[in-house]
């Protein structure tokens, strides 16, 4: 028997985070490129007068799942600046001192 839509958004779902996992990865820099089928975001990490930068961690999504990363990310920002004042920016949308060329990013 299939469930109406409301009873599958209230779904819980299990999820395991392995304790390496669990630790993170540092990331200053996030490159989002896209093909039509699917969204790919290098997440890499720059360090101050080095001019070689090394991605970190790759993450695939479908578009479908980047819309909504997208509007997670969104609503967190909202979030966290109801709480904490808003976030600054710098002009260019880099944070100094990795102003140094190279890829354009979007993060």
């Amino acid at each position: 028997m299939l469930r109406p839509m409301e009873d599958k958004k209230k779904q819980k779902i299990n999820i395991d985070l392995d304790p390496e996992v669990a630790e993170g990865t540092y990331s200053n820099l996030a490159i989002i490129t896209h093909s039509h089928a699917e969204f790919i975001v290098d997440f890499v990490k720059m360090l101050p007068g080095i001019p070689k930068a090394k991605v970190k961690s790759r993450i695939i999504l479908t578009p479908e799942h980047a819309k909504r990363l997208m509007k997670a990310l969104a609503e967190n920002v909202r979030k966290f600046e109801s709480m904490h004042g808003p976030i600054k920016e710098t002009k260019d949308g880099m944070l100094p001192p990795f102003t140094m060329g190279g890829p354009t990013a979007e993060a």
